[in-house]
């Protein structure tokens, strides 16, 4: 059984750059992408759109790290396509894809990939920032990317120069219940990993999981936060 549920919010920003899309494909796949547009290149907006535009219109079913490799990189050449001298427009990208008995996601940027089974925090996805190296290099702690003085500084993105390294990964799906949060950074700078655990616990359903959260991300954020969006699937393997 599949249960879905996501939501974008402006925050205290002018415009909203973010954007999630789902699509269903053929008997029990999907395909779940969200994207971040990168705020300061103009036209962050139009690159997310273009995003997921582009991933949920070419998803065929295929479960695999290569079919979604091959659909960021045809997304990428499609926002440098629009791009102009006055718009370098840019996006972050996540995606999920659920099929068969299996999962198969891709990312580039900080836009996170959050794997719970039965309850516990199993897997997220590694960002593609600066902060993330100064982590790497021993420089800071995990608990401190959120906050970190280069944490906005991102290394790859959708629409960037030169080649798009992208991240992408596997798996069979273990028995049990299953739990998956994508979502842009305006949202995990704000929930910590053992605050999505116990609401999780608690959650009756993917909407009331994102609410719980929800409300300790408008509990904290300033006036002036950023745009703020996830999604979640539950889903059961037998």
């Amino acid at each position: 059984m599949l249960q879905t549920a996501s939501y974008s919010d402006i925050g205290g920003r002018g415009y909203n750059e973010d954007c999630v899309w789902l699509v269903k494909g053929d008997a029990d796949s999907f395909c779940l992408v969200l994207g971040d547009g990168l705020g300061g290149h103009g036209g962050g907006d139009q690159a997310s759109e273009l995003l997921c535009r582009t991933v949920c219109g070419g998803f065929d079913g295929r479960i695999s790290p290569a079919a979604l490799t091959e659909l960021l990189q045809e997304a990428n050449r499609k926002v440098k396509e629009i791009q102009t001298a006055q718009c370098a427009m840019k996006s972050t990208a996540v995606v999920l894809t659920v099929g068969g008995g299996r999962a198969a996601w891709a990312h580039v940027g900080d836009s996170r990939l959050y794997h719970f089974l039965d309850g516990r925090l199993i897997f997220q996805t590694r960002d593609h920032s600066a902060s993330q190296i100064a982590v790497m290099l021993g420089e800071i702690t995990v608990d401190q990317i959120r906050f970190h003085e280069d944490r906005s500084r991102v290394l790859r993105a959708v629409g960037q120069e030169g080649a798009l390294n992208v991240e992408a990964a596997e798996e069979l799906l273990a028995e049990g219940k299953h739990a998956y949060l994508l979502c842009s950074d305006g949202f995990w700078e704000y929930v910590l990993e053992s605050e999505m655990e116990e609401d999780l616990h608690l959650a009756a359903d993917p909407e009331d999981w994102l609410a719980r959260m929800r409300k300790r991300l408008s509990e904290r954020i300033p006036e002036n936060n950023d745009n703020n969006t996830a999604a979640v699937v539950w889903l059961t393997q037998e």
